[in-house]
């Protein structure tokens, strides 16, 4: 199968797989605030999807905008994040982007360079800006991603994917479609229930017939 048949494939299957067995979180609700949506995605970072759902909604109804995120206690920020590790930095890196947003009256540039400029908006937040508030088709690569897409098409070049040039050229192949975001979410929850890093669901998968790893265990 040609790499274009397969990407549209995998996009065609993902969507379908996703309509049945996607996960549900508040913050993929598509009434919330593009405040919202930013802490939502900052708190993702590096942190299962799950431990965040467990906090995410008081924390939004004790801090529901960036003033209130910004005027608050770093130490009560602290006890929100303690469940997702490095919680002193990210509690101040948290509030210093709350301060910024402030100063910007909540405004979030579109400008790429002017959006990696405003704390803790490195390459994925950044990226996830743009595809949940800018609705702009652009990856949502981190490791659980980088696997799916590794196993499916082989695997990438450099060990920091954020500078891979193949992975992430294929991940915004991939996601270039009019339901991006949801072919975004469909991978991260594809990788969660079935490509997993461990004991992966291959009997099960959608994909087992068009999967290098599968041929190669």
């Amino acid at each position: 199968m040609k790499k274009a048949d397969k990407i549209k494939f995998l996009q065609d299957h993902l969507l379908e797989w996703y309509t049945v067995s996607g996960r549900r979180f508040p913050w993929r609700n598509k009434s919330i605030s593009n405040y919202q949506k930013v802490i939502a995605e900052v708190l993702l970072q590096r942190t299962k999807a799950e431990t965040v759902a467990k906090f995410y909604t008081q924390f939004i109804i004790d801090y529901p905008n960036w003033k209130s995120l910004a005027d608050a206690n770093v130490k009560d920020i602290e006890t929100y994040l303690i469940p997702i590790g490095l919680y002193r930095q990210r509690s101040v890196r948290l509030q210093n982007l709350a301060k910024e947003m402030v100063n910007r009256n909540g405004r979030l540039p579109r400008n790429r360079t002017d959006l990696e400029s405003i704390p803790f908006m490195g390459q994925y937040i950044a990226n996830a800006v743009e595809l949940v508030v800018f609705n702009e088709p652009s990856p949502l690569v981190d490791v659980n991603m980088a696997r799916v897409l590794e196993r499916l098409f082989g695997p990438r070049q450099m060990a920091d994917i954020r500078y891979d040039p193949y992975l992430q050229a294929l991940a915004c192949k991939i996601v270039r479609h009019s339901q991006s975001k949801y072919i975004n979410w469909a991978i991260l929850d594809f990788a969660a229930a079935i490509c997993t890093s461990k004991s992966p669901k291959c009997t099960v998968c959608i994909f087992n017939t068009k999967c290098n790893f599968l041929k190669n265990v």
